[in-house]
Parts: C-alpha cells; sequence; structure tokens
C-alpha cells in the first residue's frame, strides 16, 4: 500500500531525552513537527535511568563536567538552557524530586513521569509522534526526503537524536553516525564512556572473588580525579569513582587509586613498636577499608619486614595503588557513548551543521559526554532546547 508524502517544518529522528525536548520547544512556535521513533514507544532510556527513578539533572552543572574534543562548545547551550529551567518543568508537572548526592536530582517515585511530562508537552505543542518507524533513505536536495517504513516524510530542517551506542539492547544504533558521514561531516572517534573496567587474568585472580565489596576511593588519570565510591566486580571494577575515570582512560593507561583518601591508614604503627606486624597492619586498615579488602591487600602486600620505612612504603602504595585495567566491558555496560559528531561541523548556539544548512546534530550523538550525575540528561534538554529554539 502507497502512502502519501508527509510534510513538515521540522523532522526529528530519535523519541529520546534530547529528541523530545527539541520538539517541545520547536513545537511552542508553531513549527510543524513530527518525531521518528524506531522503538516501539518513545523514551526507554529515560524509564530505565536513574535505577527507575530518572536523574534528571544535577544542580551544579558546569562546562567542566564535559568532556569533548573542544571543551567550550557545549558553553553556549548550557548556559541558555540551565538545570533551573528543567526543574521548572518539573515543578510546574507536579512531579516530587529529590537531591540524592552531589547535585544529583531524581524522582521521588518513577522515571515514568519524567516521560509522561515530556510527552504530554509535546502533545501540548501539537507534536507528533511516529514509533516503530525505520528510515531506509534519506535524500537532500531544497529538502530532506526520507524512505521510511511508514511511507515518505518530506522536510526542510532534520534533527539527528538518535544517540549512541551505548546499551544496545535498549536499540542504540550507529545511525545517527551513519547519516554524518552520508553528509561528509567528521567523526571523531566513539568508545564507551562511564563504564565499568576489567582486569587482567592476574588482578583478577587476586581480587575478583572478593566481588561485592565496596570502598571509598579517589581514582584519578594525571590531574583528573573523582572521590567516590568503587565496587569490585566479578570481571574487575566498578562503581561511581571507576566509571567516571572510565571516561578518561585510554588502552595501557594506568589508574591511580587512593584507597584512604584524607586518611593516614597505618599511621598508627609509626607510633606503637610493640605492634608492627600484619594482625596489627590488618586491624588498622580494617577501620577504614572493608575486611576482607584490607586482609587482601596486607596479604598482597607481603612486606618483609615492619620497619617504620616498609611501613611508609605500604602507606605510600596504598595511596596511589597502580592499576592497567586490561579494557572496558564496552557498549553493553556502557551507561553513554564518548566521542561523536565533531563539534568543529556545528553551530555551539544551534548544533545546526555549518556546511549542510537545515542540518542538526542533537544530545549523545555529539561529541560531547558528561559526567555521572545528571550531566548527559542536561546535554540533552540544552542541545535539545539549543535546536528546537533555532528551527
Amino acid at each position: 500500500m502507497l502512502h502519501e508524502t508527509r510534510e513538515f517544518d521540522a523532522i526529528i529522528l530519535g523519541a529520546g531525552a534530547a529528541g523530545l525536548m527539541c520538539a517541545i520547544e520547536a513545537g511552542k512556535r508553531g513549527r510543524r513537527v513530527a518525531v521518528l521513533e524506531l522503538a516501539d514507544r518513545p523514551g526507554k532510556k529515560i524509564l530505565i535511568s536513574g535505577g527507575g527513578r530518572c536523574n534528571f539533572t544535577n544542580i551544579y552543572c558546569r562546562p567542566d563536567n564535559f568532556l569533548s574534543a573542544n571543551p567550550h562548545f557545549a558553553k553556549s547551550a548550557l548556559a541558555r538552557y540551565t538545570p533551573r529551567h528543567f526543574i521548572d518543568l518539573v515543578k510546574k508537572h507536579g512531579i516530587a524530586y529529590h537531591e540524592k548526592t552531589l547535585g544529583q536530582l531524581f524522582c521521588d517515585h518513577s522515571s515514568r513521569q519524567v516521560l509522561d511530562m515530556l510527552l504530554t508537552e509535546c502533545a501540548d505543542a501539537g507534536v507528533e509522534i511516529f514509533t516503530s518507524t525505520r528510515t531506509e533513505q534519506i535524500e537532500h536536495s531544497s529538502n530532506f526526503t526520507f524512505h521510511t517504513s511508514k511511507g515518505i516524510f518530506q522536510t526542510e530542517a532534520l534533527v539527528i537524536a538518535t544517540g549512541g551506542l551505548s546499551i544496545p539492547k535498549m536499540g542504540a544504533t550507529a545511525f545517527g553516525y551513519e547519516i554524518a558521514r552520508q553528509f561528509g561531516i567528521n567523526i571523531i572517534p566513539t568508545r564507551p564512556a562511564l563504564v565499568p573496567l576489567t582486569l587482567s587474568d592476574d588482578d583478577c585472580a587476586n581480587l575478583c572473588d572478593l566481588a561485592g565489596v565496596s570502598t571509598d576511593v579517589t581514582a584519578s588519570i594525571g590531574r583528573q580525579f573523582f572521590r567516590e565510591k568503587m565496587l569490585v566486580t566479578h570481571h574487575g571494577l566498578s562503581g561511581p569513582a571507576i566509571l567516571q575515570i572510565s571516561s578518561y582512560w585510554e588502552p595501557s593507561k594506568t589508574i591511580d587509586l587512593d584507597l584512604g583518601p584524607q586518611k593516614q591508614l597505618l599511621a598508627a604503627m609509626l607510633t606503637s613498636p610493640s605492634g608492627r606486624d600484619a594482625r596489627r597492619a590488618a586491624s588498622l586498615l580494617r577501620e577504614v577499608l572493608p575486611q576482607r579488602l584490607a586482609d587482601r591487600l596486607i596479604a598482597l602486600a607481603k612486606p618483609a619486614s615492619w620497619t617504620n620505612h616498609a611501613i611508609q612504603q605500604l602507606e605510600s602504595k596504598f595511596h596511589r595503588w597502580p592499576i592497567i585495567p586490561s579494557g572496558t566491558e564496552g557498549y553493553d555496560k556502557a551507561e553513554v557513548t564518548a566521542g561523536g559528531v565533531d563539534t568543529d561541523e556545528l553551530s555551539s548556539s544551534t548544533m545546526e551543521c555549518n556546511r549542510v544548512p537545515g542540518l542538526f546534530f542533537i544530545g549523545e550523538v555529539v561529541d560531547v559526554t558528561g559526567h555521572l550525575g545528571g550531566f548527559n540528561f542536561q546535554w540533552a534538554w540544552a542541545s535539545g532546547a539549543a535546536a528546537g529554539r533555532a528551527l
């Protein structure tokens, strides 16, 4: 059966956080907007975010919470759509929320509330959402013409909000990057970010039987560091501190772990000559570390003696324990994708391509990656709003 050509002022590919925000802003300005979504329903990643409670922003959001080949690119959009703007929208819809830690805002009840809010705003703005719609071909002359599983669509403005490669079981694909390449747009190489790290067989043999043990650490690479929880897993290391530093890690790089940030783990032994032995060391470590981890570290350290020098060396090692991960757990476990559409190709104020008028890229598909804790949602809202206001 043939479908008639549907014409819109703007078509957005992807009904995730960025795409829905863009549609809302464009629709409020009187634009006829269609959102085409491959999945059978919009906002799947919104629903699973934050353990089902959606960490929808961070009140301490700043440009230095983002990675990009151009660290200045995100400043304009973030300044014009701030966490306060989204909080006001949440309040308008009567959604109860709370700050968990470090400025992270979560729904009191369910991520579904945020998705329902966005869909309500879309409906009020006259936005049409087409789910289960596969885009098979895009042609460009004076307009963009889409050949899809639901017929032909045509528009003067095309917004790519298809996301990255993370969590493929939720429908993630490389389609956004393929469109960029079709139009000759440069792609910064992609990699999994905010992702658990794996360890070598030897390191895993020493640690991974402690899976489930968690402790506060400072994880650092060069000058970049994060002080949060670390979790030992069956394959390596995870937890907020590890997920954060993973975005900065490259193969063969060393990550330094401070297992007792702002604490002297074994200093008491230096003033207790009668207590310089492994039992005393384990007892002191258990005061600041989980017992199983403390015992394992002493067993691995195996100092030849408990002289002052040996204790000082051991203290130093616990504050700078070098780990060289063997890899990551990949896009299956990554929360986001680093890299993407080169920001040099885009206007920082509108997200429009410099060389292809009418073509926009927003959200995760762009080479802007936030830290853990609501920052990637804020980039989705901000970049989506920037494009929506420019359409």
